[in-house]
């Protein structure tokens, strides 16, 4: 081909691609991710990357509608999913009938945002989710299971994390208790980006949409409130006797009291009623994970109660609570800081090294040692020291040498290259020796 018209490799901004050894750690971690979910009894599923508009559009709202990637198709007006929340509510309004309830379905998948692509933010991401979904009801238990979950997931990965929790109740009934019902929404958008623009860009912001000055200062002082679940919520349970904000604290209380039950480590749970979450479905426990060793990384994950996301698509009530984390984006941190743990190049166990005229054999072998681990042969032609010194830059820990006394005697030299130990075994016994160096 002339030169001229070789087009120079690229790829889109925003769109994550590892090189293989980074890509098998992050299935590795997903892989971890879940298990966890399998051993709470959840169920997969995987909805299509495609929806129609007016499905995902349904109730998304705010700066998510400017961020999805929507397109037409002859007459389809079509939408790429922005998160894994609103196709669930679609399809369990779809197969409501067929159900078991509480539905629990984990989804781990890519969603895409069309939003500008910088450091730390993903057109292209995946999300690992886990939902727990009633018919007409769902008890606050699901929302303690779902925050033990993070605890588990977070362990499994061996990343210490804390996890801060409130419920949107207790603010919505405070601006309520304060007179502000009809512009709610609006000061819950401006206090929930406070860690961005600052208390004082916030206070200007709710005085422009007339919040009086004790009011913003009472608001302010709420969202301050953090810290260990009984000493808050004392704090907190005397500042209003609207409906909605006890409503929010007793569910607190039942949701903490739960987590109690089930053994959760309470320093790694913390009550902070900043917590909002932005999206407009969140109706009652919030909660967003942090790492406290650092906290320059913001939520590594997050999620909450969403009692009315499926009334857009069925006349029946799903309540429902998930969580969320978006995977790309915390690989994407773990890997820019040096934080993953260290894995070999490749995932190959054993690799069999065929000398002389013994290739159908090694084939053979291989058919073998795969049915219990990773296996490959080198079969190019290349020489024997070329071949274990490929293998050493893998890290591959076991080399299986095969010549043509081997072949005979079906005694072979296996070679331990982490220790740099070899030895003369039949098959089985290279097998025993390799799968109890594992383990």
């Amino acid at each position: 081909m002339n030169k001229q018209n070789i087009i120079k490799p690229r790829k889109l901004s925003g769109f994550m691609e590892l090189e293989p050894k980074e890509q098998l750690i992050f299935d590795q971690m997903i892989d971890k991710v879940k298990k966890v979910y399998l051993r709470h009894g959840f169920m997969p599923l995987d909805t299509p990357v495609l929806e129609l508009s007016e499905i995902l559009l349904a109730k998304s709202g705010g700066e998510i509608d400017k961020e999805v990637y929507r397109f037409n198709k002859g007459d389809t007006d079509i939408c790429m999913r922005y998160d894994l929340t609103v196709p669930l509510a679609r399809f369990v309004a779809m197969h409501s009938e067929t159900l078991h309830y509480p539905f629990k379905r984990y989804q781990v998948g890519k969603v895409y945002r069309g939003e500008r692509a910088q450091k730390g933010r993903f057109r292209e991401f995946v999300q690992c989710d886990a939902d727990i979904i009633g018919n007409g009801e769902l008890s606050l238990v699901a929302d303690a299971e779902c925050l033990k979950m993070v605890d588990e997931v977070f362990e499994a990965l061996n990343l210490e994390i804390v996890n801060q929790i409130s419920n949107r109740n207790i603010l919505f009934g405070f601006i309520e208790g304060l007179g502000y019902g009809e512009i709610e929404k609006q000061i819950l958008t401006i206090l929930d980006k406070i860690n961005k623009i600052g208390k004082d860009n916030a206070r200007e912001e709710l005085a422009k949409i007339a919040v009086k000055e004790k009011d913003i200062d009472s608001l302010l002082k709420i969202i301050e409130k953090r810290g260990n679940f009984d000493k808050i919520l004392a704090e907190t349970e005397q500042l209003s006797q609207n409906e909605t904000f006890l409503k929010g604290i007793r569910e607190l209380k039942e949701v903490y009291s739960y987590l109690k039950a089930m053994q959760i480590n309470e320093e790694k749970i913390e009550l902070n009623l900043s917590i909002i979450r932005g999206q407009d479905y969140y109706t009652g426990t919030v909660f967003e994970a942090v790492m406290p060793n650092h906290r320059e990384f913001g939520t590594v994950c997050g999620g909450g109660r969403y009692d009315n996301l499926a009334s857009y698509f069925s006349e029946k009530n799903f309540p429902g609570v998930g969580l969320s984390i978006g995977f790309t984006r915390l690989f994407d941190l773990l890997l820019q800081n040096n934080m993953l743990e260290n894995v070999p190049q490749s995932n190959v166990v054993l690799q069999i090294i065929p000398l002389g005229n013994t290739l159908l054999e090694c084939l053979s072998l291989q058919e073998y040692f795969a049915k219990h681990l990773p296996c490959d042969v080198a079969y190019e032609n290349r020489s024997f020291k070329a071949k274990m010194k490929d293998a050493g830059k893998q890290e591959i820990p076991f080399v299986l040498i095969v010549g043509e006394n081997e072949v005979a005697s079906k005694i072979y030299a296996l070679k331990d290259m982490k220790n740099s130990e070899q030895f003369t075994l039949s098959k089985e016994d290279c097998l025993k020796k390799i799968v109890s160096n594992l383990d």
